[in-house]
C-alpha cells in the first residue's frame, strides 16, 4: 500500500491548498483544507517531506508540523515559480512546491524559533517608525515653507521649528503643533524598542560575538543573529554576501562575461545597516584626517569614489560575519606590520 511521502502546501489565509505524492510520485492526495483542519491532516500520518513557500506565517506552521515529526522545509517563492506548469491557481501552486521541496538543487530558508520572529518584529517594527518619523518631519518643515519658515534637511533641524510656531497663523498653529505632538511621541517609541533590542543583544551570545566585527553594532548584530544564526546553506562567505545583495550581478552569454553593479537581492534591512555601518568607519577614518597608508581601506579610498568603497567594505564586512557564524569565534584583527 503507498504511502503519503512528498506534499507540497499552498499556504492562504483561510484556506490552505494540499497536492501530496507517494513514493512512486504518484498523485496520493490533492485537495483543500480549512485552517483548523491542517495539523489533523497530518497528525495521524508517518513522517513525510513537506514543503511550504516562505510567506507569512510559513515559519509558524514550520514550527507546528516539525513538533509532528514531519520533515518542514521552506524555499523561497521566486525559486519555486519556475516549476508552476500553466496558470496561476492554488492547485497548480501546490503542485508546484511538492516539485521543487525535491529537488536536489533547490535552496531551502531556515525555520525560524520563536525568540527570532520576535526579535524579527522588533526590528521591523522599530524601522516603520523611523519612516514615520521621517514623513513627519517632512511633512513639518513643508507646512512651516509655505510661511516662509525654512529649515535644513535632516531631523536635527525639525525641533528648532516649534519654537517658531507663533509666527505662524493662528489657525495652521494647531495642526503642525498636533504634528510635533505625534513626532514627540514617536521618539519615545523608537527609544524604548531600541532599549528593548539592546536587552536581546545583552542576553544573546552571538550577538555579542558579532559587535566585535568593526562597523556592526548593536542593531545589525542583533538583526542578523536573528535572520542568519546558521550559515550552513552556505557554501562560502561569497555566498552569503551574495545573499545579502553586495556582490557584483553577472550577465554572461556566448563566451563573453560582463560584470554589473550590485544585485541588491536580499534582505534590503540588513544591507542598509551593513552600508551605514562602512559609511561610518570610512566617515572616522576621514576625520581623524590620518595619513593614506598600506591597508586596503586607504588605498580604495585613494582610487575609488567614498560609496563604491563603503560597498566594497560591507561587502568585506559580511564576509566576515560569515567567518565569525561559522566558526562560533570572536572577530580578531589582524595584526598589522611595523
Amino acid at each position: 500500500m503507498s504511502k503519503l511521502a512528498t506534499v507540497g502546501i499552498d499556504l492562504a489565509k483561510s484556506v490552505f491548498q494540499v497536492h501530496g505524492v507517494d513514493e512512486n510520485g504518484r498523485i496520493f492526495a490533492r485537495r483543500q483544507l480549512r485552517r483548523s483542519q491542517l495539523l489533523a491532516f497530518f497528525q495521524k500520518r508517518p513522517r513525510c517531506l513537506i514543503g511550504m513557500e516562505a510567506w507569512a506565517g510559513a515559519h509558524d506552521w514550520g514550527r507546528r508540523l516539525q513538533e509532528l515529526g514531519h520533515d518542514v522545509r521552506l524555499m523561497p517563492p521566486s525559486y519555486v515559480k519556475p516549476y508552476v506548469k500553466r496558470g496561476k491557481t492554488d492547485a497548480a501552486d501546490a503542485a508546484a512546491i511538492c516539485e521543487a521541496v525535491t529537488r536536489p538543487s533547490m535552496r531551502f530558508v531556515a525555520i525560524k524559533s520563536e525568540a527570532c520572529s520576535s526579535v524579527l518584529v522588533l526590528h521591523r517594527t522599530r524601522d516603520f517608525l523611523v519612516r514615520q518619523r521621517t514623513q513627519i518631519g517632512n511633512a513639518i518643515r513643508a507646512h512651516m515653507t509655505e510661511f516662509g519658515i525654512i529649515a535644513a534637511k535632516g531631523a536635527q533641524n525639525v525641533d528648532g521649528l516649534k519654537e517658531q510656531l507663533d509666527r505662524l497663523p493662528e489657525v495652521a498653529r494647531m495642526p503642525v503643533s498636533l504634528l510635533f505632538d505625534q513626532l514627540a511621541e514617536t521618539n519615545k517609541r523608537i527609544e524604548r524598542l531600541t532599549d528593548e533590542i539592546e536587552e536581546t543583544h545583552v542576553q544573546n551570545e552571538t550577538s555579542q560575538r558579532l559587535a566585535t566585527i568593526p562597523g556592526v553594532g548593536m542593531l545589525t548584530a542583533t538583526i542578523i543573529a536573528a535572520t542568519t544564526p546558521d550559515v550552513d546553506n552556505f557554501d562560502c562567505a561569497r555566498d552569503y554576501a551574495a545573499w545579502l545583495g553586495l556582490t557584483p550581478k553577472p550577465h554572461s552569454t556566448g563566451g563573453k562575461q560582463k560584470v554589473g553593479r550590485i544585485s541588491k537581492m536580499g534582505n534590503r534591512y540588513i544591507r542598509r545597516l551593513l552600508y551605514l555601518g562602512a559609511m561610518a568607519q570610512i566617515m572616522l577614518r576621514c576625520r581623524l584626517k590620518r595619513e593614506p597608508g598600506p591597508d586596503w581601506l586607504s588605498s580604495m579610498l585613494m582610487r575609488k569614489k567614498t560609496k563604491v568603497v563603503a560597498i566594497a567594505l560591507a561587502h568585506r564586512m559580511a564576509r566576515t560575519i560569515f567567518a565569525v557564524l561559522r566558526d562560533g569565534s570572536r572577530y580578531k584583527p589582524q595584526a598589522t606590520a611595523a
